[in-house]
């Protein structure tokens, strides 16, 4: 082996050698105060069979949580064309600001839980050109609406909107900026977050449109094979790993990367079947207190738990409070 050829392999070692430690055995540091919030998704909490007044009150007087991310679906909002339902928004931000609350507010067309696109009835055989303006219509709509409403502390277009994953009928990245831009030329104060995979991804597609990076954080998964088969696995990534590509994002644009999506739910095999969510095999106290350990060693400072809903209907329908409870400390 000749000496250039020595000298390669060992440099190529070392780098090799460096990036174990970084991504694997190296710890972040933790953050000296770190805020939790909550999604909230009404639709959601209906799926379950609560209703979602009394969950989202639950959450504000009980949890005494102070920080929401809402969800409120496209196809509830303007179940017609150019009719739209804000009531159940306005009350929402209402009930909020009355709890001192702030809040994140999700627009557009792919804005969380399944199918992930939320489309309209009289929207769906549109054209691709045509659902795009009548998505900026609505994202225009509610900005104009809302965009003096204090209690907003920040958008987020879209979720997840280069991750595919859903049932969505397409994916642009062209038209999420066109979407982020639209935002900001309306409310050119409020910072616009643009989320991506906390597994899957580098963000670095987020964090070249959005203002903030939000990503999201799962430990324990199920991994679909077929329709009748797969398997729950715990996900082998270090926390470091989310540590390390945020420092990544701040060297290269400047930019914060928050978690919007804390696993704090089971996840289910059918995500159409809500009698499955009722089991604790894949979600009790000790997994949520893993996660929560899990999130710290992350290094990041902001996290909003996935599953409130789902917190709330284990209270009221199963009869264990178990985790709502140990939520309570954190709030």
């Amino acid at each position: 082996m000749s000496k250039k050829l020595k000298i390669f392999f060992v440099i190529i070692s070392v780098i090799i050698l460096f990036l174990i430690y970084c991504f694997f055995i190296a710890k972040a540091p933790e953050a000296e105060n770190i805020t939790f919030g909550v999604d909230f998704s009404k639709e959601y909490a209906t799926f379950l069979g609560v209703d979602w007044k009394s969950a989202y009150l639950a959450i504000l007087d009980d949890l005494k949580v102070k920080d929401i991310k809402l969800m409120n679906q496209w196809n509830s909002i303007e179940p017609q064309e150019d009719v739209f339902k804000f009531e159940d928004t306005d009350w929402q931000l209402s009930k909020a600001s009355d709890y001192r609350a702030e809040v994140i507010y999700v627009i557009g067309m792919k804005t969380g839980r399944w199918p992930e696109c939320h489309i309209p009835q009289w929207a769906d055989s549109l054209t691709k050109d045509q659902q795009q303006e009548e998505v900026l219509n609505y994202v225009k709509e509610t900005v104009i609406r809302y965009k003096d409403n204090k209690t907003i502390v920040a958008w987020q277009a879209e979720n997840e909107p280069f991750y595919h994953f859903g049932i969505c009928p397409w994916y642009d990245d062209n038209f999420v900026k066109k979407e982020v831009a639209l935002i900001k030329s309306l409310d050119p104060l409020r910072p616009v977050i643009v989320s991506d995979s906390g597994e899957q991804s580098l963000w670095l597609k987020a964090a070249s449109v959005g203002d903030i990076v939000g990503t999201t954080m799962y430990r324990r998964v199920w991994v679909h094979i077929t329709d009748s088969l797969g398997f729950y696995t715990d996900l082998p990534i270090p926390a470091i790993s989310y540590f390390n590509k945020a420092q990544l994002i701040k060297a290269i644009f400047g930019k914060k990367v928050i978690n919007i999506e804390l696993q704090a739910e089971p996840w289910v095999s059918d995500v159409s079947d809500n009698s499955l969510l009722k089991e604790e095999n894949e979600m009790n106290i000790d997994q949520f207190r893993k996660n929560i350990d899990y999130a710290r060693k992350s290094g990041f400072d902001t996290f909003y738990f996935w599953g409130s809903e789902w917190w709330y209907y284990m209270k009221e329908k199963e009869n264990n409070s178990s985790v709502w409870d140990e939520a309570k400390t954190l709030f």
